[in-house]
């Protein structure tokens, strides 16, 4: 039997979820006390009697209530998206407030809701009013005064003490762990931890023994291995299923698409006819995993086809130029490399990343305003982008081959488009966000297909991460899979690959394919590469670190603490496994060796 609440979750555990929640709120509300306690302790005796004093009181304790209704309903609303309390993704949003906030606007009815709170929060203080009777209170003594001082000193120290952020898990439902949470502890704890060291808070191994780990995994040179990495010296060899090389690529990172959505993954829901078509039409990888649950993370795996390292992103970190990414490389061999995004790409940090490794960039504030037809806080409606993205092409591709990464936007919250393009109206919710993308992306092959430089180009349609990661596990598999299309018809053929591949695979793979050098700069591995194929995926949530092989999910996690799951093949439900220490072995060289690579400065490629 299970309560409803959006989840599947049993009665038995909420017990429990309600005696965690009393003891984080009771942690919480200490630290809440303090600054009160503070002023009891050192207040002169004067201001504590008269109108002036009690009007203080009244609005202190109205403007206390409204924030933490406030804070009650943005727990609902961040619940109602990613299923979570506040994580590292409410502490990032707070550094865009002109987008969140935007965001929050266009989504919800938030003036009514602000004032409703107002009005709550008056209730709740006139319901109260006694306490300001006129009556006064008893003059503080110097022994309340102390008192009062180590309270607000003593109060956080115990409440701090006494429970930890860590202490929600272990219910065995990642439903039941974060209902048990308090959403002010979990914002500051992601506050606190937005930065994990691998070394101090992850399993490690010696080195030179990670090194020996990854070498049959088809890691060709670990960044580690050598004081100096050549540049782009090795010669492509492998096998690849295309007649001839293509010329440019242009890869479409969609902004939260699920392969669950697309007809040819298995949904029934009909929203996606255009990327259905692409997909018979062209080479279909069918288990493909996405590396994390946010764009920068999936824009990391796809650039810089490196495991999610913990903590940030590396689109997000200082020291993030002139890295081994799929542009560096291939501008270094004459390509002409653009990163063109529908939003503002300071956003995350996106256009200083791509900048900063050989891309020139374009953004809405670089669309003309005659091509802007539609937007909304997040960017520019998806077929805008597109539409600008083909002239960006037409002016380069004359005169050099053409690498362009599209990051689209459309398929996000508050999911507005343009009316007349779909049989859903704006805003259509994410089932008519997904269709409108969908219909972009068909209106842009196509555009393209008018082009003489369409033969000789591949387009490449990916996600960056899926709708929501959330599961009763803290790394669901099944919301971790995305689509991944390779659509060049006079180049490709018609087929599907079944083996499973990570998103870190298709950096070394596009080099590959284009007959470059420098494949061997990667953690992934070219999907047509000679030999077996390991059939690993990577997935994360910031702090959790999963490694996905032959059926068994490892997770590495902070405090060195090591969990395996059995992964269903079909259904990819999660039970309790054994850890078998090789593929232990594997999941702590693969990101041991990555998060190393990034700190030292072993991921950046040598002068030219």
């Amino acid at each position: 039997m299970a309560v409803y609440t959006g989840i599947d979750l049993p009665l038995t555990l909420w017990p429990l979820i309600i005696a965690k929640g009393f003891c984080f709120d009771i942690a919480v509300i200490s630290v809440l006390m303090a600054p009160f306690c503070l002023y009891e302790a050192l207040a002169p005796a004067a201001p504590r009697t008269g109108g002036r004093y009690y009007a203080l009181k009244a609005v202190s304790l109205w403007g206390l209530t409204a924030l933490l209704l406030f804070i009650a309903v943005s727990e609902v609303t961040f619940w109602l998206e990613f299923s979570t309390r506040f994580n590292f993704i409410a502490v990032d949003y707070l550094l865009y407030t002109t987008e969140v906030i935007g965001n929050i606007r266009e989504s919800y009815p938030i003036d009514r809701i602000l004032i409703a709170i107002g009005i709550i929060s008056a209730g709740i203080v006139w319901a109260t009013r006694r306490i300001f009777s006129s009556s006064g209170p008893a003059p503080v003594t110097r022994a309340g005064r102390l008192g009062y001082g180590l309270a607000a000193l003593l109060l956080p120290a115990l409440g701090a003490a006494a429970v930890n952020i860590d202490q929600m898990r272990g219910s065995g439902n990642a439903y039941a762990d974060e209902l048990s949470g308090n959403g002010i502890m979990t914002f500051a704890a992601a506050f606190r931890r937005n930065e994990l060291d691998y070394d101090k808070f992850y399993r490690t191994m010696p080195q030179d023994l990670a090194d020996a780990t990854l070498k049959p995994l088809s890691v060709k040179r670990s960044p580690l291995s050598a004081a100096v990495k050549s540049d782009m010296n090795d010669e492509p060899e492998d096998p690849s299923p295309f007649r001839k090389p293509p010329r440019n690529v242009v890869l479409i990172t969609v902004e939260s698409l699920s392969a669950s959505f697309l007809g040819a993954y298995g949904s029934t829901q009909g929203l996606t006819p255009n990327l259905d078509r692409l997909a018979a039409e062209g080479l279909k990888f069918d288990r493909v995993f996405a590396t994390g649950t946010r764009t920068v993370r999936g824009l990391e795996a796809l650039s810089l086809g490196t495991p999610p390292v913990p903590g940030q992103a590396i689109v997000r970190r200082p020291g993030n130029e002139h890295l081994s990414t799929v542009g560096q490389i291939l501008s270094r061999q004459g390509f002409y490399t653009a990163f063109i995004y529908g939003g503002y790409g300071y956003f995350d940090n996106m256009n200083a990343y791509f900048r900063g490794n050989d891309s020139e960039i374009a953004d809405q504030r670089d669309f003309p305003a005659e091509s802007v037809i539609f937007k909304n806080i997040w960017g520019v409606a998806d077929e805008v982008l597109y539409d600008n993205a083909l002239a960006v092409i037409d002016r380069n591709v004359g005169r050099k081959p053409v690498f362009a990464h599209l990051m689209t936007t459309s398929n996000h919250r508050p999911y507005t488009y343009p009316d007349g393009r779909i049989d859903i109206p704006s805003p259509g919710g994410r089932a008519g966000a997904v269709k409108y993308s969908d219909y972009a992306i068909g209106r842009f092959i196509n555009a393209a297909k008018k082009k003489p430089w369409f033969k000789d180009t591949l387009f490449v349609i990916v996600a960056d991460h899926c709708a929501s990661a959330a599961g009763k596990t803290r790394l669901p598999v099944g919301k971790y899979r995305i689509p991944l299309i390779f659509y060049a018809p006079a180049l490709l053929q018609p087929g599907t690959y079944a083996q499973m591949v990570s998103q870190i695979d298709l950096a070394p793979t596009l080099i590959e394919i284009l007959g470059k050098k420098g494949d061997d700069h990667f953690f992934g591995r070219a999907f047509f590469e000679e030999g077996a194929n390991p059939e690993r995926a990577f997935i994360s949530n910031y702090q959790e670190l999963g490694y996905l092989r032959n059926g068994l999910l490892t997770v590495l996690e902070p405090n060195r603490r090591v969990e395996s799951f059995r992964i269903d093949p079909i259904s990819y439900e999660a039970t309790p496994a054994e850890v078998d220490p090789r593929l232990l072995r594997e999941a702590i060289a693969y990101y041991q060796t990555a998060a190393r690579a990034f700190k030292r400065g072993a991921l950046r490629v040598s002068a030219p």
